[in-house]
């Protein structure tokens, strides 16, 4: 099985850049071409989060039409820059599949990996949440198969990750998901994003993973000491392959211009005299 996973998309309204500079539709498009013409073609798309930049109908629509263009199916979870009642509107019943007590959330069971969506947002918040509700409501979704493969997939990493948008932003009931996540042996992984930045975290038995932006990349600042920051980059996506040996390996794309590919074996060694 193979799962593509997009983040962070932040869609600007029609005719706009985000924030004026980042041609974040144009990107997405780029990712949804890259995709399609991948071999061999992803099962299943996942979106984590930040799909549009204000939570906006227009935005969400925008990135919608984008979207459907993909060759097969895709789900979206909400982020910190999402409305739900908009991302409901656009994709309710299908991309979104289900609402629970207000929040996105669903199960998708027809892959080899089952994947749980679960809302992670709170309205007009930039941090994360699990509240008792929703860890409730996991907690019986995990317990209905607890020996298939799963992956949970939602928009704030519920770890600190050494950036201001976990380690400031924060993530209430971080504990509370813990101890539900700690149950479980057969959680493959947790795909997040929000950090506009690749990382992975062991935490609570399980592997916490987030992905890159589609263009707008994080300036890593350990010292949390800065402002947020971003530069302008290639959009990239990741790639998250259920082996035959029952392994989830995950891998980085960037969707860019490259010299290439070349075979190892049309050019010499280098020579000791070539150094």
């Amino acid at each position: 099985m193979l799962i593509a996973q997009i983040s962070d998309t932040h869609i600007a309204a029609p005719g706009k850049k985000t924030y004026g500079i980042a041609p974040m539709a144009e990107n997405l498009a780029r990712c949804v071409d890259h995709i399609n013409q991948m071999t061999p073609t992803p099962d299943v798309v996942i979106i984590t989060g930040d799909i549009a930049m204000n939570g906006r109908v227009e935005e969400v629509r925008r990135a919608g039409k984008i979207l459907s263009k993909l060759h097969i199916p895709f789900y979206v979870v909400p982020g910190n820059h999402d409305d739900r009642s908009a991302l409901w509107s656009v994709f309710g019943g299908n991309a979104c599949p289900s609402r629970v007590n207000a929040f996105i959330h669903y199960v998708i069971d027809s892959y080899d990996v089952r994947l749980i969506g679960i809302d992670s947002t709170v309205p007009n918040g930039p941090g994360g949440e699990i509240c008792e509700v929703r860890a409730a409501w996991l907690d019986a979704r995990l317990s209905e198969d607890k020996e298939k493969p799963t992956a949970i997939f939602m928009h704030h990493p519920p770890v600190k990750c050494g950036v201001l948008e976990t380690d400031v932003d924060g993530f209430a009931g971080a504990d509370r998901l813990g101890n539900v996540v700690q149950k479980y042996t057969n959680i493959e992984r947790i795909i997040c994003g929000h950090i506009h930045l690749q990382a992975n975290i062991r935490w609570r038995g399980t592997v916490v993973s987030t992905a890159p932006s589609t263009g707008m990349e994080l300036v890593l600042d350990l010292t949390l000491k800065n402002e947020s920051e971003f530069t302008l980059t290639d959009p990239g996506y990741q790639l998250h392959y259920w082996t035959p040996q029952r392994d989830l390996v995950t891998h980085t794309v960037y969707v860019r211009t490259i010299n290439g590919p070349y075979l190892f074996e049309d050019y010499p060694q280098a020579t000791t005299a070539d150094k």
